[in-house]
């Protein structure tokens, strides 16, 4: 696969999509609630002082899986707003400002969800049962 020129032309508006944007909030909700789901469904039907050894391992793959989604995106964000050869900020009325503007929010709001999603994640560290 050809990386992406930087002199070619931005691709028509109607062809992006903002919900791009959207993807790695989603990712983000999408673990949280797989985690707690897992966790309180094990808890519920162990007991109280069940251990969590097998929910840890568990909620460690639903976070591998979810930091790659959201590392994808984040790459999809970087190259939307590395496109092209204009400076920073992106504040004109061009398609290509608006996408290099778009870009750099995806880029931002997938390392916000890479952190929250970490911040989950530590919750199986530090619980060692149910309780």
């Amino acid at each position: 696969m050809a990386s992406q020129d930087r002199t070619e032309r931005p691709r028509a508006e109607h062809q992006e999509s903002l919900w791009v944007l959207a993807i790695s909030p989603l990712v983000w909700a999408a673990h949280f609630m797989a985690c707690y789901l897992t966790a309180a469904i094990w808890c519920a039907k162990q007991g109280r002082g069940a251990e969590l050894g097998s929910v840890r391992l568990t909620i460690a793959a639903y976070t591998a899986v979810a930091m790659v989604a959201i590392a994808a995106t984040a790459w999809m964000g970087w190259r939307r707003h590395r496109f092209g050869s204009a400076a920073t900020p992106h504040d004109l009325d061009t398609p290509a400002d608006r996408q290099r503007f778009l870009g750099f929010a995806t880029l931002l709001l997938s390392a916000l969800s890479g952190v929250a999603t970490l911040y989950v994640a530590l919750t199986a560290v530090f619980f060692e049962t149910c309780r």
